[in-house]
């Protein structure tokens, strides 16, 4: 039988991402910077309560620009695992000039996690703060909830999500309201 997931973006939505000088955001750049958003582990364990499988789908270019070694990103979610009782983390590591089939806006990070967790997407939902994120989770098939605003997500009328929260908590609410039916 198949489950319903909560997809989950890495940073911005479960940790903090860090900005830059450019105003740009980067991860964290060890295990020891992994900072946990407010509200981020409870909301988790009410979505795993609830009989949802957590999945992070993450995208960590920096490995493929050179500037992240892969051992680093794996390190980071290992403490991530040992934070948040997440099931599966996908990671796409390429840069988008690589054009596969894993870097969110595609969907290929939350197919692949379908077709080996037996996942149920019209059952799922897709939580992220860009509008790679909400496409990805809108081209898989989930419901989308956006964390924080459409103007620094970058979101278009294209791809507007079902639901926008400020927190982790807010979104996990907003979930578990819209689910009764979905986890009978």
């Amino acid at each position: 039988m198949s489950r319903p997931a909560v997809f989950l973006d890495r940073d911005g939505v479960l940790n903090r991402a860090f900005l830059q000088s450019d105003g740009k955001t980067h991860p964290p750049a060890n295990p020891e910077e992994l900072e946990l958003l407010p509200g981020v582990i409870e909301a988790c364990m009410m979505l795993k309560k609830a009989g949802f499988l957590l999945v992070v789908v993450t995208n960590q270019p920096d490995v493929a620009r050179g500037t992240q070694c892969r051992e680093v990103v794996e390190a980071i979610h290992d403490r991530l695992r040992h934070l948040v009782p997440v099931d599966d983390i996908r990671v796409c590591y390429h840069d988008n000039t690589d054009n596969c089939a894993c870097r969110k806006p595609k969907s290929g990070l939350l197919l692949a996690a379908v077709q080996d967790r037996g996942i149920d997407l019209s059952r799922s939902f897709m939580v992220g703060d860009r509008w790679t994120d909400i496409e990805a989770g809108r081209r898989a098939g989930c419901q989308t909830v956006l964390l924080g605003n459409s103007t620094s997500a970058g979101l278009s009328g294209i791809n507007h999500p079902n639901f926008q929260a400020s927190s982790m908590l807010e979104a996990t609410r907003w979930i578990l309201s819209n689910t009764w039916l979905t986890l009978r």
